[in-house]
């Protein structure tokens, strides 16, 4: 073997392999690259095998080593380093401390204790979850997961404690939220559960100062007593009573039809406006009954045919099968029902899509007397037409988020002017439905004190001011709003004299003098301060109405309230008429909803709630 020999190493330079041994008992990947020539027994003097080059290094040290790799031979260190195993780190044994603490149970008054006790309280609320949720095996596994050091209260703690401390926290809030508030609206309605018990609903809305809108919950109280107008007023003043909530704050308060709240609002003297939901749904109703009596046995067809699909399994997956056939959509038949606004018009749309797949089913089978004739078609089209623009007018005027009541001008106007007006190919059955149908909401919306109302609401709407509203009516909402905002600031000087505490601070705030009306129109200059301006309020006033009504309309798709929030400082009085007014809603489906919600808290498993327990739930579910 010889002793030299020319090579070249991994980073591409020639050098002379040196033939040498091997470092005995050498355990580091490093001897690879290095060793000993023969005659060094001692193995004192380290050599790389590539270059030859003498690495200075103490006996068992490989440091030097691994410093000349990677400063002249960066290639061959980094394949080394890639060669060395990556150890995992030992693992450092905790300290006693931190093992005690990894398992001992918070203690019941620590911070972390109380804010999971109150998430699940929450929890339970907010979802409509059953007490007992919190003693079921998969529950407490998974809390046990989240973390083991929490233990959970037993279910009698959450519903004796817990919830009724949740409900206190929450009913104070809202309260703070609708006395700063002002003024409010409210609607009503009355609902049995599914244990057969009576209850009233009782919700509020208001905007606040910034122009948001918001629906509060205020009860859901048991009613056992007789549903006449007399109780249903007096539950009503209490439900008030108990928040705190001046009834001369109640702009107006929303329900359905009934009689029993008709008198209600009569005998409490306050300003009801009839449900616009439940109206829609009443002409509708009043108008069908009133024609031929083809429009009965359509109908009656409808409902026995589509209560043939719905107790039949056979008969629903044959329509299915119908459906991919005939490459119709997948929908299943719509039961109606009386009390839902517009579910017959849904149910007779639903079988006007679906006709040829049912015929393809029912044909051939007993029940094929089911199947619609051509004289039925005619008639459920002509329902239809008449009826299907209405739909979209309900659903949206009932939400609670947005302003509603400033709306029901236009929507009125509207109907009768294009959608229920008579079209030259309308047929002789859809015309009569319009005709009655209309006729129906002109009578039921005469009532001149609903008519002012409506047109005040529409008035402070900077999407419609006067566009809908009877010119010889302008002058009576001008008065009416006018006298409103003079009290409304003779009451805030009022308030500013007693505060000052001094016949000085009050004669200089009824200084002399008037300032021109133009210079009223400039946003720099309050107008809500009249003790910093020399004017009469009556010029506050006409100020604010002329700058108003000067202002161009804003788009309809617009939100009103956003527009009153940016321009409220320059109409400080007349954006409180706006905030009192706009809050009014258009239909009683708020309460409608609370009766949704109480459905799915009073459920079979639940029927025993006691009422004390439902109010709170349901105020919790709503208001959280």
């Amino acid at each position: 073997m010889r002793e030299d020999q020319e090579s070249e190493d991994s980073d591409g330079n020639t050098a002379q392999t040196v033939s040498l041994q091997s470092k005995r008992k050498g355990s580091s990947i490093i001897w690879q690259y290095f060793g000993f020539k023969k005659e060094d027994d001692a193995q004192s003097e380290v050599i790389y095998r590539t270059c030859g080059a003498k690495v200075l290094t103490s006996k068992g040290n490989t440091t030097n080593l691994f410093q000349h790799l990677k400063n002249h031979h960066k290639t061959v260190y980094d394949g080394c380093m890639a060669k060395i195993p990556t150890r995992p780190k030992a693992p450092q044994q905790a300290s006693l401390k931190v093992m005690f603490e990894n398992v001992t149970p918070y203690e019941r008054t620590s911070k972390r204790h109380r804010e999971i006790t109150q998430a699940i309280a929450e929890y339970l609320a907010k979802d409509m979850l059953p007490f007992n949720s919190v003693s079921g095996s998969g529950f407490m596994k998974m809390v046990n997961v989240l973390d083991k050091r929490y233990s959970i209260p037993a279910r009698t703690y959450f519903s004796q404690v817990a919830i009724p401390e949740l409900y206190k926290k929450c009913k104070h809030e809202v309260m703070m939220e609708i006395q700063a508030a002002g003024f409010f609206a409210g609607t009503t309605d009355l609902w049995t559960s599914r244990a057969s018990e009576p209850y009233q609903s009782l919700t509020v809305h208001f905007i606040t100062e910034d122009f948001d809108i918001k629906a509060r919950c205020l009860q859901t109280a048991y009613f056992p007593d007789d549903h006449t107008g007399e109780n249903i007023a007096a539950s009503l003043r209490e439900g008030l009573s108990c928040w705190n909530l001046p009834e001369e704050k109640l702009v107006c308060i929303t329900t359905d039809n009934a009689s029993n709240m008709v008198k209600a609002a009569e005998l409490n003297e306050w300003t009801r406006l009839q449900c616009f939901g439940h109206r829609l749904h009443l002409a509708i109703e009043n108008a069908l009954k009133e024609v031929d009596d083809k429009v009965s046995r359509a109908t009656g067809l409808c409902r026995k045919l589509v209560g043939h699909f719905s107790h039949s399994s056979k008969k629903k997956i044959a329509l299915a099968e119908a459906q991919r056939q005939l490459n119709l959509p997948e929908h299943c038949l719509i039961v109606e029902c009386q009390t839902r606004w517009g579910s017959k018009e849904k149910m007779i749309q639903r079988v006007l899509e679906q006709a040829k797949a049912i015929s393809k089913v029912l044909s051939g089978t007993p029940a094929r007397t089911l199947i619609p004739t051509w004289q039925d078609m005619d008639v459920l089209e002509s329902i239809h037409k008449a009826l299907h623009p209405l739909l979209e007018f309900t659903d949206a005027l009932s939400g609670e988020e947005y302003v509603s009541i400033s709306y029901l001008k236009p929507v009125l106007h509207h109907l009768a002017t294009s959608v229920l007006a008579d079209d030259a190919e309308d047929t002789e059955l859809t015309k009569s439905i319009k005709s009655k149908v209309q006729t129906y909401l002109e009578n039921k919306y005469s009532c001149p004190i609903t008519q002012e109302l409506l047109d005040v609401a529409s008035f402070l709407d900077p999407r419609f001011k006067t566009k809908y509203t009877n010119t010889d009516k302008i002058p009576i909402i001008k008065s009416r709003l006018k006298t409103e905002m003079l009290d409304i600031l003779r009451q805030e000087k009022r308030s500013r004299t007693e505060s000052a505490h001094g016949p000085q601070s009050a004669h200089s705030s009824g200084a002399k003098g008037k300032k021109s009306i133009g210079s009223l129109f400039k946003s720099s200059a309050s107008a809500s301060d009249v003790s910093s301006v020399s004017v009469q309020p009556e010029d506050v006033v006409e100020a604010e109405f002329c700058s108003y009504l000067l202002a161009p309309l804003i788009d309809g798709e617009d939100d009103p309230l956003k527009w009153w929030k940016e321009y409220k400082f320059n109409f400080p009085h007349l954006s409180k008429m706006a905030r009192k007014y706009l809050c009014i809603p258009a239909t009683s489906a708020a309460s409608e909803r609370l009766f949704s919600t109480g459905g799915n808290i009073v459920t079979c498993t639940r029927a025993s709630l006691k009422p004390a327990n439902v109010d709170m739930l349901v105020f919790l579910a709503k208001n959280l």
